[in-house]
């Protein structure tokens, strides 16, 4: 049995935009990868916006706790995504580097989190496909329709 992958998601402050790909990488492709996430300047608990649009999809993000990013991560993740290009890192990356560009929506209403939730489950379905085709054949990120009521 090998390990899998780890892809580390990075972004300043671990409680939205890193938070949504490493849960979202379970989504499109669960126990294909070790996700994990951390940040620059890590804020108390996770965005309750970004938890919600998670919760959506069925995520569960009780037990997601923003927290440092460590030289000890960059040096073990195998994949390290930042979520903002430019991000000044603790340490050397060993593993991949990708950069990616995604706003901050630390004051974003839910339909907005929304999108940029939907846009980086597309991006990291890419990378998922990228690292390991057969980790996301036919998966998909289903959002609900919010004009519908349950």
């Amino acid at each position: 049995m090998t390990t899998p992958p780890t892809v580390l998601f990075i972004c300043q402050h671990n409680a939205g935009r890193s938070q949504l790909g490493a849960h979202l990488l379970e989504v499109v492709a669960p126990g294909r990868f070790a996700a994990t996430s951390a940040g620059l300047n890590p804020a108390d608990e996770i965005n309750p916006v970004v938890a919600e649009s998670l919760h959506e999809l069925g995520v569960d993000t009780s037990g997601a706790e923003p927290r440092l990013v460590t030289d000890a991560d960059l040096a073990t993740a195998d994949v390290v995504v930042t979520m903002k290009p430019g991000l000044p890192l603790p340490g050397p990356v060993a593993g991949r580097l990708v950069e990616w560009e995604f706003p901050n929506p630390e004051a974003w209403d839910l339909d907005g989190v929304r999108r940029l939730r939907d846009a980086i489950a597309a991006r990291t379905r890419e990378l998922a496909g990228d690292l390991d085709p057969q980790s996301v054949q036919g998966r998909t990120v289903n959002p609900p329709n919010p004009q519908e009521k349950s």
